[in-house]
């Protein structure tokens, strides 16, 4: 990881109770200067050549690798069916078999694509601005959280992304209405979630990636 991103990362907080449960759950992050808007050519020819990795025996043969492995099974342990809620890294991977291509759309998303593609670690970005100063971690939702600027009521026991203040995502879902990175953006955080079986190493080169491609351009 460069000097400048490295300096730049964090550890967010995981709930005491979720760290007991699952002792390899982890948030890193890092924040960045950016903004949507066009990829230069350069990304986009990335996207281009990460599309010819991927024909569709080695999109079925993605889930024995390790990392997909590893998300795959913390799905099921979470309750989740990974063959019909798919792992980020499948997901892109099949939108790539239905699309005939990773398609570009701007740059903070082709960095995310790229960043998950590359290392398999899933990443995610919201607007800074609306980041509490304590910083990032995971918890479990309680009565009364709201999803978003609407406040739009979650059930209690949800696993997702917060601060002190706000929720910020659902745990490998979406991002909160009002929280993603939009047209006002001038700062992003972008954040990964590792679990059991994914080396620290990984998220650092996914973040990395991400923070070379939006900050190199």
């Amino acid at each position: 990881m460069s000097s400048e991103l490295e300096l730049r990362a964090a550890s967010g907080f995981v709930e005491d109770a979720l760290r007991e449960e699952f002792p390899a759950l982890r948030l890193s992050w890092i924040t960045l200067e950016a903004s949507r808007r066009a990829s230069p050519r350069a990304v986009k020819q990335r996207l281009r050549s990460l599309s010819n990795r991927y024909r569709g025996g080695s999109v079925v043969a993605m889930r024995t690798q390790p990392i997909p492995h590893a998300y795959r099974s913390f799905f099921r342990h979470v309750g989740l069916d990974p063959d019909l809620a798919r792992i980020p890294s499948e997901a892109a991977a099949v939108a790539r078999l239905l699309q005939g291509g990773f398609r570009s759309e701007d740059l903070v998303s082709d960095a995310l694509l790229i960043g998950i593609v590359e290392t398999g670690v899933p990443v995610w970005a919201i607007d800074a601005d609306k980041v509490h100063a304590s910083g990032l971690g995971i918890r479990t939702t309680v009565p009364g959280d709201g999803f978003g600027t609407s406040g739009h009521p979650l059930p209690a026991g949800r696993l997702v992304v917060a601060d002190a203040e706000h929720i910020h995502a659902l745990l490998f879902g979406a991002v909160a209405p009002g929280h993603e990175v939009g047209p006002r953006t001038k700062r992003i955080s972008v954040f990964a979630v590792g679990v059991e079986g994914v080396p620290e190493i990984h998220l650092e080169e996914a973040l990395w990636i991400c923070g070379e491609t939006v900050m190199s351009t």
